[in-house]
């Protein structure tokens, strides 16, 4: 009941276009803008559909927009989360504090596939770099999410040791002392390096909760 009240007012935030051309990717967009495609096949021909996301930019209220194009003009705007509804589906676009966690078009019986990224992107390259470098891609993969697993470990140790110093709590439960003492230095380290993860990750568009939302 709840998923049907979310997903009904997400449908509502979508805004018609204004027919505007789709802006061509530059390089200097590396950071910061997202653009993704979905091709469908239909009685009329083929159909281009093309999703831009400017992660820097807010609206007068604050919030963050994606921009749907439908054959390369302006079709309709929402604010993110969003779910336009298009042939045959919806493309489902969600962000997160490091990129896009989802670009996906959803169809009507419930299959779903990500969107395509513009090759001049950055989720463009890294998935051309995952292509082009299979095996070197996936010890990037791993090597990411082993980073976040650190990063996660040490963050609950710290929290856990603090936690449990005032007097009242150490009088019920005892004090926990992390085995871990890194200096300041070094916990800047590896925050970096877990931002880093989890930006790697979301160029292929993967999140999880826990992992990647305890980076942010």
């Amino acid at each position: 009941m709840f998923k049907k009240v979310r997903s009904r007012q997400i449908a509502r935030r979508v805004k018609p276009g204004d027919g505007h051309a789709l802006p061509r990717f530059r390089w200097w967009q590396q950071v910061g803008r997202a653009l993704f495609y979905l091709r469908l096949d239909g009685d009329g021909g083929e159909t281009v559909y093309a999703v831009d996301v400017r992660q820097g930019r807010t609206d007068s209220s604050g919030y963050a927009n994606a921009d749907l194009y439908l054959d390369g003009r302006h079709h309709a705007r929402s604010r993110l989360p969003a779910a336009f509804p298009v042939q045959g589906g919806t493309i489902e676009v969600k962000k997160s504090a490091f990129g896009l966690k989802r670009c996906h078009y959803v169809t009507a019986e419930g299959a779903e596939r990500q969107l395509r990224p513009d090759r001049a992107s950055a989720e463009g390259r890294r998935a051309h770099f995952d292509h082009a470098h299979p095996s070197l891609s996936r010890g990037i993969r791993f090597f990411s999410s082993v980073v976040l697993l650190v990063s996660l470990a040490v963050l609950i140790m710290q929290l856990l040791e603090k936690l449990t110093r005032p007097a009242p709590i150490a009088a019920h439960i005892g004090t926990f002392t992390s085995p871990v003492d890194l200096p300041v230095w070094l916990n800047i380290a590896i925050g970096a390096a877990a931002a880093l993860a989890s930006t790697e990750r979301a160029l292929r568009l993967r999140y999880h909760w826990l992992l990647d939302g305890g980076a942010g």
